[in-house]
């Protein structure tokens, strides 16, 4: 019975005669603790107000907005030349990432297709959609205490370095908890990129209300491509990358939404587009 209930017969006070333990001697004590067993299993932390902001609007999202995706691979071995040419000609200037063409090339594509730079909004009972004009591109900043979206705005017009230069300080000032609030709100179109983890091929984002779009950015593999020559079939290596976009059903129908995965593919693909 002892056994059964969990509690130690050592040093257990027996009150039967001449010290026996007894049935209710056994019912009385507490279940025997060992000192890894009385150790707390579990940490309460407590949660900041930034991370309660964060969990809020993305239930809201959920809860709100009917996501559906559309994924593609995106051959980036082209763009990857590019940016190496760039770099090695910019005397130390700026330092181009794969992530600032995306900046750029997220930007051109919503031109193309400016349904999916628009915004779902609710006022007084009525319901409108907002078409926005320019691009202004929120890129997912992971910091201590949380996810935080700063913005690069007007990105239609601005160059890769300008670009790159605006992420980094705004990157930068995010980890440090030091952006305005104009810095983190108002964005048109959100871009998360988890490539620096290589373990990561594809996932699937949150749409940052009230934004309409998000595109998610896994990490840069190398893929063998069968090329058919005179000599017969050889093998090349090709760099792609796997994005997959989140729209919200309210704004983009599912066909604007391919059309503009396809505008993405397209410009990611010819990168020279990027610098005209």
């Amino acid at each position: 019975m002892a056994l059964e209930k969990g509690v130690s017969i050592k040093g257990l006070k027996g009150t039967g005669r001449g010290g026996v333990i007894t049935k209710e001697d056994v019912e009385k004590a507490k279940p025997a603790t060992t000192a890894v067993s009385g150790e707390a299993t579990f940490e309460e932390i407590p949660v900041s107000s930034m991370r309660k902001t964060i969990a809020n609007r993305l239930k809201q999202s959920m809860t709100e907005n009917p996501h559906y995706f559309v994924s593609t691979t995106l051959s980036v071995t082209k763009l990857l030349k590019l940016r190496q040419a760039l770099n090695a000609s910019a005397d130390g200037q700026y330092k181009l990432s794969v992530n600032d063409f995306l900046v750029k090339a997220c930007a051109v594509a919503l031109l193309k297709v400016p349904q999916v730079n628009s915004s779902w909004r609710e006022e007084n009972g009525q319901a409108v959609i907002r078409q926005h004009k320019t691009a202004d591109i929120s890129v997912a900043v992971s910091t201590p205490t949380g996810l935080i979206t700063p913005v690069v705005k007007n990105v239609q017009g601005l160059g890769l370095s300008s670009i790159s230069k605006q992420v980094k300080d705004l990157g930068k000032r995010a980890r440090e908890n030091k952006l305005k609030p104009e810095e983190y709100q108002g964005g048109t179109f959100t871009i998360s990129n988890m490539g620096m983890n290589a373990a990561v091929e594809r996932f699937t984002a949150v749409i940052n209300p009230p934004q309409a779009g998000i595109l998610a950015v896994g990490t840069t593999r190398k893929v063998a491509i069968p090329v058919e020559t005179e000599e017969g079939t050889v093998t090349e290596w090709d760099d792609q990358i796997i994005v997959t976009g989140s729209f919200d059903h309210k704004v983009v129908d599912g066909a604007v939404g391919g059309e503009w995965i396809k505008e993405l593919k397209k410009v990611v693909e010819n990168p020279l587009e990027l610098l005209l």
